[in-house]
């Protein structure tokens, strides 16, 4: 397969690094460098490949990866998935220019603004289609805390598949509760719906004081991500995702 190969001065402007302008105005005055030392002309072609951080670099500094650039981000509480929704959104946790990569990136999924853990922000749009589809049952585990006791009977009750949300007509998927305590369990389920774990607590008589995603499909959130932080994926953790718990 033939290595795609991209302008200088089209690339830096897709990685967010400035216009094309800005970029040739980099350029000119020296601070983009290659394998060879100073890179000089702006219209010139590179190969573009993942090892691409490896030898060029702007003022000195790696430049980002290429696409597809797939994060693991630990989620905080008090902050939005979307650029639409009023508040701090996780895009404004990230390096200014990556909010400016083209393709852009986008959350696999969402968070509600008071749910915390695991959320993956990627520019591969094939990447995020699989794992959001119905088709492929990707799991997504939460930990819920409650503000009552559980009855007993949850469990069989999400486990049935035919549980109707307040305001829909179609039933969810099987879902599996792991009680932990009297007033806390783990959730796993294969949709999105909209707050569908709150929904499914509050259909059963109860409310969820605090919620936490630590998995979806076998990837586990990494315990040297804090809350707030987050990393590049690597290939066998994106696979992990597909792997199921």
């Amino acid at each position: 397969m033939k290595t795609p190969t991209m302008r200088l001065d089209r690339l830096l402007a897709n990685l967010g690094y400035g216009s094309r302008r800005e970029v040739a105005q980099m350029v000119a005055a020296g601070l983009v460098t290659g394998n060879a030392g100073r890179l000089r002309d702006a219209g010139e072609r590179l190969a573009i490949t993942p090892d691409l951080p490896n030898w060029l670099k702007i003022n000195g500094a790696p430049v980002d990866p290429p696409p597809p650039l797939t994060l693991i981000f630990h989620k905080p509480v008090g902050v939005v998935c979307s650029h639409k929704e009023p508040g701090r959104s996780v895009y404004e946790l990230l390096p200014p220019r990556w909010r400016r990569r083209d393709p852009v990136l986008s959350t696999i999924g969402r968070l509600d603004l008071e749910t915390s853990g695991l959320l993956l922000i990627t520019d591969d749009g094939g990447l995020l289609h699989r794992v959001i589809s119905p088709r492929n049952h990707v799991t997504k585990r939460y930990l819920a805390i409650l503000d009552r006791p559980l009855s007993g009977g949850e469990a069989a009750v999400f486990a049935a598949g035919d549980l109707v949300l307040e305001g829909e007509t179609d039933p969810l998927a099987p879902a599996v509760l792991e009680p932990l305590s009297p007033t806390s369990a783990w959730l796993t389920v294969t949709e999105g719906r909209y707050h569908q774990v709150r929904r499914m607590f509050a259909a059963v008589g109860n409310h969820v004081v605090a919620l936490h995603r630590d998995r979806i499909g076998g990837l586990d959130l990494p315990e040297d991500i804090d809350a707030g932080a987050y990393r590049i994926a690597t290939p066998e953790e994106l696979a992990a995702v597909f792997a199921g718990p």
